[in-house]
């Protein structure tokens, strides 16, 4: 994963009681790497079926990323920060992996680089209490603003503008042999996020 400077380490969990069950959010550790390489697959299959081509999505593959987020986790650990969300059973079932901005992009400092949630467990608020501990973090870095990237036909967008995102760019992109368009969300000052999400 190609990240920028030096982050901290700081071992945290927290734990939210929902209508719907527990939630526990903590720092994840490389023996989380299969269970995010199985989250990271099955949410792009649920998420882009229709928009990305049925044999790309076919063909990713568990070990791969697994092998990804191992990585992450051991030779880029100083580079980034990883947090997992589990269920009542103790079951990984979301993350979120942010750090430094990666490119420059209108002064912004921060970066989500992936945020995934299994989909039964989407409209929960979950992943907005996974999404704010990731700003956080940022904040707790030093860092007072950040971006990132999703595809323009993601049907979630209005997850991230409902927490104040706006559309600060776009690029076009390749997966595979189809060509795709990737839009840029821009927070300019992290510290009113979390009143954004409380309020919402």
């Amino acid at each position: 994963m190609e990240t920028a400077g030096q982050l901290s380490s700081r071992p945290l969990a927290c734990v939210w009681l929902f209508q719907n069950g527990k939630m526990v959010i903590r720092e994840a550790t490389p023996s989380d790497a299969p269970s995010m390489a199985r989250i990271h697959v099955d949410t792009w299959r649920s998420t882009y079926r229709g928009i990305i081509q049925d044999e790309i999505l076919a063909g990713l593959s568990y070990v791969s990323r697994q092998e990804m987020w191992h990585d992450a986790l051991t030779t880029h650990r100083g580079q980034n920060f990883t947090y997992i969300v589990e269920n009542e059973a103790g079951e990984v079932v979301g993350f979120v992996v942010a750090g430094r901005a990666r490119e420059a992009m209108a002064d912004y400092e921060g970066e989500i680089y992936a945020i995934y949630l299994n989909q039964e467990y989407q409209g929960r608020g979950w992943g907005k209490q996974l999404f704010l501990r990731a700003v956080e973090r940022l904040v707790s870095e030093g860092m007072n603003s950040m971006m990132l990237w999703v595809l323009a036909d993601n049907p979630t967008r209005g997850f991230y503008e409902a927490l104040g995102g706006r559309e600060i760019g776009q690029k076009n992109i390749e997966i595979g042999s189809q060509r795709l368009v990737e839009v840029a969300y821009g927070w300019h000052q992290l510290n009113a996020v979390n009143k954004i999400g409380q309020a919402n």
